[in-house]
């Protein structure tokens, strides 16, 4: 609002029913400002005659316009490419909606039928001499008090969820917040009395700050509830170990465990953990199964077919 020198308290139209908010409120609660993406900016290249923004999205300057893309909002655009032609309403009315963020859910209804529990890492960091944080996970960390509400819904995943034999033993690799899950599964086991064996691989970068619900973990491995836990704390040492490596050096026992019908559950970062951790498994089937690649690859799309290899990845 500043950067452009609107009137906070303008109306504009936030719904294709008419509905109107003033600037402010639509900017704070509706519509999205964080994220900037090619098409975003093709529209916002209709409303300002700034030759470098017509310039960055010519054919042939995808990797620059990528490079700009990354770490700005838009903030950023505005500064590097105003004054913008028409009303605050024409530049909202371009603008999409804020995205629902989805958490996994870390407690089990069982043992807490009144309470959902969430795993939040709340993001900031500096880019582009400007300090950047996360949308929702800084109004959870930072803004919201005690009693204040927010829009939430359910979305089911069917397919990730603890094996209806609770003698089965599960493998559980979330590092980060990818834990979330697997603290419902754990509360949930223990509710049931479950006997089935369990192992957990959990990762982040130092064990001192980042160990999630260490404690909790420690007293399932203590009561039984848990049968091992490996972790692997990338920043604490002078080579990075990622919980792939340490899965990895328990390749025989991990093997052991698919053949006696362990489930296995990743969750966590898609474009870098889940990759690295499906190659793992791959390779550790292929030396300890004594198979060739594509027997490998078969095994695992057979664990996948049978629903003992799942993923809720993000």
């Amino acid at each position: 609002i500043q950067t452009c020198g609107w009137n906070a308290e303008e109306s504009v139209t936030v719904h294709k029913n008419g509905d109107t908010l003033p600037l402010k409120e639509a900017l704070t609660s509706h519509f999205e400002i964080t994220v900037l993406t090619k098409p975003l900016l093709q529209k916002i290249a209709e409303l300002t005659k700034s030759e470098s923004l017509h310039a960055l999205l010519e054919e042939g300057n995808e990797e620059k316009l990528k490079e700009y893309i990354a770490g700005r909002d838009l903030v950023d655009a505005a500064r590097d490419f105003g004054p913008f032609e028409g009303t605050a309403a024409d530049f909202t009315s371009i603008l999409r909606k804020i995205p629902a963020r989805l958490y996994s859910i870390a407690s089990s209804l069982k043992a807490n039928d009144e309470e959902v529990h969430l795993t939040i890492g709340a993001v900031r960091y500096d880019a582009h001499g400007r300090e950047r944080q996360g949308v929702c996970s800084i109004l959870c960390a930072e803004r919201l008090q005690p009693g204040d509400t927010l829009p939430v819904y359910i979305q089911h995943n069917q397919n990730f969820k603890l094996p209806q034999d609770p003698d089965a033993p599960i493998i559980m690799v979330g590092p980060g917040t990818g834990i979330a899950p697997f603290r419902s599964f754990m509360q949930e086991r223990e509710e049931l009395g479950a006997n089935g064996k369990s192992w957990l691989f959990f990762g982040d970068q130092h064990f001192v700050t980042d160990f999630l619900y260490q404690t909790e973990w420690q007293k399932w491995l203590k009561d039984g509830v848990l049968t091992k836990m490996d972790v692997a704390f990338s920043r604490d040492t002078e080579e990075k170990v990622y919980v792939q490596h340490q899965m990895k050096k328990q390749s025989k026992e991990l093997f052991e465990w698919l053949e006696q019908g362990a489930y296995v559950y990743i969750c966590g970062d898609e474009k870098h953990m889940a990759h690295d951790v499906h190659n793992t498994l791959l390779s550790i089937i292929q030396e300890e199964g004594a198979m060739s690649k594509e027997k490998a690859e078969s095994y695992l799309a057979n664990l996948q077919q049978q629903k003992r290899y799942q993923r809720d990845v993000y």
